[in-house]
C-alpha cells in the first residue's frame, strides 16, 4: 500500500506541477510530498524528479517512468471498481466542473439525478465561469461551454448553447426596440464581461448573411443571472442563453428582440483528461451528463 501511496503521490506532483500543488490536493504537507517521491526514487534506485528552490522537472527515467505509473493507478482503480462493489453498481468519487448558469438551471438536476440512481458515488460539482485547470485542481472532468482550445485533453461534443436577445416591457415603451442589428449600437446593452469580445453580437438575418453588431452600455456583468436581473427591471437590452430566458419570456416579463434573427450557438464539450482507463463511475457520469444536455430546439 505505501508503493501506491508513493505512485499516487509522484503522479500528483508532476500534474501539479510542483510539490505544493500535489499537497493542496492530497491534503498532506509539501515536506510529505517530498518524503514519499524520495521514498519512491530509493526504492527503485533512480532520480524521478530534478527539484530546486524554483522549479522541478521529470527525468528522462521519470518521464517513462510517470507514463507507467499512470498506467497502474488507472488499472488499480478499476479493479477497485470491480471488487469494492456489487457486479454493476458504481462507487467512489467524482470531480466535476461547469459553467455556473448551465451548471444551475440544467446541469444540477442531471447530477442529482444520477446520484440517486448510484448512492455509492458522491460527486463533488464545482460551478463558476473560470476556466478550471483540470489536471492541476484534481478534476475528473469539465463540462465547457465555447470553442476549445488546442490541448492534450480529450473532447466530446455532446449538446450545443443557444442564446436569445431580449429586453423588457418597460425598456421598449420607453426607448422602442431595433429594427435590425446595427440599430442595436442605438441601445443600451447591459455587456457581459464572460463573453469575447463583449461588446460585439453576433446575429444571422433571414437571408443567412452573417452580422456583428457593435453595441455599448454603461452596465458590464460577469453574471448571467445578475444580466437577466437588471434586464427585468429596464435597464438595457441583454444578449443570454436560453436557459436563463425562457420563463420570463413566457410570463412576459421579457420581450424578444430582433426574433426573424438567428442569435449565436455555441458548442458543449464534455473535457476530460487523457488516458486509456476511464473508471467505470465516469464513464457512467458522463453518459447521465451527455444524455441530458443532448440538444434541444429550444
Amino acid at each position: 500500500m505505501a508503493e501506491l501511496t508513493n505512485l499516487e503521490t509522484f503522479v500528483a506532483a508532476v500534474k501539479a506541477g510542483s510539490f505544493a500543488g500535489a499537497a493542496r490536493l492530497l491534503g498532506i504537507s509539501p515536506a510529505m510530498v517530498g518524503r514519499r517521491i524520495q521514498a519512491l526514487e530509493e526504492d527503485h534506485g533512480a532520480r524521478l524528479i530534478e527539484r530546486t528552490t524554483r522549479a522541478q522537472r521529470l527525468t528522462e527515467l521519470g518521464e517513462s517512468f510517470f507514463a507507467q505509473a499512470e498506467t497502474v493507478l488507472e488499472a488499480v482503480a478499476e479493479l477497485d471498481d470491480l471488487t469494492r462493489t456489487e457486479p454493476g453498481k458504481l462507487s467512489g468519487r467524482i470531480r466535476a466542473t461547469g459553467p455556473a448558469t448551465l451548471g444551475i438551471h440544467r446541469l444540477a438536476g442531471v447530477v442529482a439525478r444520477f446520484c440517486e440512481d448510484n448512492p455509492a458515488v458522491t460527486v463533488e460539482l464545482s460551478l463558476n465561469d473560470r476556466r478550471a485547470d483540470l489536471i492541476a485542481e484534481g478534476f475528473d472532468v469539465a463540462i465547457r461551454v465555447g470553442e476549445l482550445q488546442a490541448s492534450t485533453m480529450i473532447a466530446r461534443r455532446i449538446g450545443t448553447y443557444r442564446f436569445r436577445c431580449v429586453a423588457a416591457p418597460a425598456y421598449a415603451a420607453q426607448f422602442g426596440l431595433p429594427a435590425t442589428p446595427d440599430e442595436l449600437r442605438q441601445h443600451r446593452c447591459i455587456l457581459n464581461l464572460n463573453m469575447s469580445p463583449r461588446n460585439r453580437w453576433p446575429f444571422i438575418g433571414p437571408g443567412g448573411a452573417s452580422v456583428i453588431a457593435e453595441v455599448e452600455g454603461g452596465l458590464q456583468i460577469d453574471n448571467g443571472e445578475a444580466q437577466l436581473a437588471a434586464a427585468l427591471e429596464g435597464a438595457g437590452i441583454v444578449y443570454l442563453p436560453v436557459d436563463l430566458v425562457t420563463e420570463p419570456l413566457r410570463a412576459g416579463r421579457l420581450i424578444e428582440v430582433l426574433p426573424h434573427w438567428q442569435r449565436m450557438t455555441l458548442p458543449i464539450h464534455l473535457v476530460y483528461p487523457s488516458r486509456r482507463l476511464v473508471p467505470r463511475r465516469l464513464s457512467a457520469f458522463m453518459e447521465a451528463i451527455a444524455t441530458g444536455l443532448k440538444d434541444t430546439t429550444s
